[in-house]
């Protein structure tokens, strides 16, 4: 399975620091790579060798337009650069640069001189940006993107923050982005994964080699999922692949243990029982006949047969809830995810957790996977400030009660103490519809039965559901796309 690391702009300045002090090669070596890499987009995109713009900042990131220049000029580009900004605070490889395409035919102009380009090229800001765009420069990025062509950014759109996807008041749309070296954590979160573009790396020559120890905090996965799981055993039987006890369901909420119940089997667990109000049961027998099923009576034991424990899905917050929780916190140590009204429950009550927080020093495996909602609710924030900053606060759930925490959104973060945070790329809008975090609670559950470790399970988890939400939105369009559809197509996703 692939890795990629998403770097944040302090590790991109460590990284590129790195690759020119320690490994020794140069700066100019860097720009070129990332001038070229620019380049052969350009070209994938348009080989007549017609006209370019190039609105070129007075950093490096301007600095790798001009170098870009050069070379669109050797391969018949007619191009134009647009300076923004005091040339006399330009850096030393833009003057560099910029002394070179003195013996260029390049044309260099403090504003456009048409209105159509067939190819333009954004070298303004690239990473580091840290407040509004005013000014010249906003008059600079609107203009940009009024003019007509096919539309570059050079590592990143100017106007997006490197680290968090933040739209620092306008930012470049662009059609494409060449991320240099690495992919910058704001082209894939929102909002800036919606300004980005497709996103390729360009191999400059800052790689792994330029961590010496510092590995990146933030990473995702890209690929073919089945790799993230281990290999099912061809003389297994129902107890090889795991017992999941799911609490779940509540007085007319059957459908939550149905979902979360059918995602288990299809993600791979051997045996299901749901414990559920005795009013569930025909509709969970009819729903998913190969479930095994019982009542609150029938917990404990459900618990000693189980090898993990998931409750939340439609459980409510009544008395007989807040009980179900209270003994799979107290009673048992197997490994145990908590969602929904599992979640809320622990918020009300800190003696739970911190029961649970005691667990999970002492090694018991524990899975939370909260939306926003849940998670400011459970670090004690509001909503507004907990959707600005989910890695922090997952994290900092993650630190304080020893577990691994999917917190849910657009994006996903997986965290867990003292690991790099698993960023979710996969899945889309479609999957915003009732019942989809029960289906992810029991494709995790199932990986847990299975034997994998709790934060990738989780992660895995989170791709899988990612996946399946893709191919049944390709399948039946965004609008059309429902949990049960995603459950029975988790399945498919753990074999592809």
């Amino acid at each position: 399975m692939e890795r990629e690391y998403l770097v944040s702009a302090s590790e991109m300045r460590r990284y590129d620091e790195n690759t020119i002090k320690k490994i020794g090669i140069s700066a100019d070596v860097l720009m070129e790579r990332a001038a070229l890499g620019a380049v052969r987009m350009i070209e994938e995109h348009d080989t007549a060798g017609r006209r370019v713009l190039i609105m070129a900042g007075m950093g490096n990131n301007g600095g790798d337009g001009l170098a870009a220049a050069r070379l669109l000029v050797e391969k018949g580009y007619r191009t134009e650069v647009w300076c923004v900004g005091a040339q006399e605070k330009a850096s030393e490889q833009w003057k560099k640069q910029r002394k070179i395409l003195g013996n260029y035919p390049v044309e260099f102009t403090n504003m456009p001189k048409r209105q159509e380009y067939d190819v333009l090229v954004d070298a303004l800001f690239g990473v580091g940006l840290s407040r509004e765009v005013t000014g010249d420069f906003a008059k600079a990025v609107e203009l940009f993107n009024h003019l007509d062509g096919w539309k570059l950014a050079m590592d990143l759109p100017s106007g997006i923050d490197s680290d968090t996807g933040r739209v620092w008041g306008l930012a470049v749309q662009a059609d494409e982005t060449a991320a240099f070296g690495f992919c910058k954590r704001g082209l894939v979160l929102y909002p800036g994964c919606e300004y980005a573009g497709i996103v390729k790396t360009v191999d400059i020559g800052i790689s792994e080699r330029s961590f010496f120890g510092g590995e990146p905090e933030m990473y995702t996965y890209r690929g073919t999922a089945a790799k993230l799981l281990p290999k099912r055993k061809r003389d297994g039987n129902k107890g090889t692949f795991g017992k999941v006890l799911l609490a779940a369901g509540s007085l007319n909420m059957a459908g939550a243990a149905v979902l979360a119940a059918r995602a288990a089997y299809r993600a791979g667990a051997g045996m299901v029982k749901v414990i559920t109000p005795a009013e569930n049961r025909i509709i969970l027998q009819e729903a998913v006949p190969e479930a095994l099923l019982g009542t609150a009576e029938n917990l404990e034991e459900g618990m000693a047969w189980a090898n993990v424990i998931a409750i939340g899905p439609g459980l409510g917050k009544s008395e007989a809830a807040l009980s179900a929780l209270e003994r799979v916190l107290l009673k048992s140590g197997k490994p145990l995810l908590i969602d929904a009204d599992g979640l809320n429950l622990l918020a009300e009550h800190p003696e739970l957790r911190k029961a649970l927080a005691d667990q999970g020093k002492e090694g018991r495996a524990v899975i939370l996977t909260p939306h926003v909602g849940e998670l400011a609710r459970l670090v004690g924030t509001d909503i507004d400030q907990c959707s600005q900053n989910i890695p922090f606060y997952g994290s900092k759930l993650a630190a304080e009660l020893h577990a691994t925490v999917a917190a849910k959104d657009a994006r996903t973060f997986v965290c867990g103490e003292g690991r790099p945070i698993y960023v979710n790329v996969s899945g889309n809008s479609g999957m915003a519809s009732a019942g989809s975090g029960d289906v992810l609670a029991g494709v995790i559950t199932a990986f847990l039965a299975q034997g994998m470790e709790a934060f990738e399970a989780a992660a895995a988890g989170v791709y899988i559901h990612g996946t399946a939400g893709d191919a049944v939105a390709a399948r039946l369009g965004e609008f059309a796309c429902m949990a049960g559809d995603i459950a029975e197509q988790a399945g498919i996703c753990c074999s592809i």
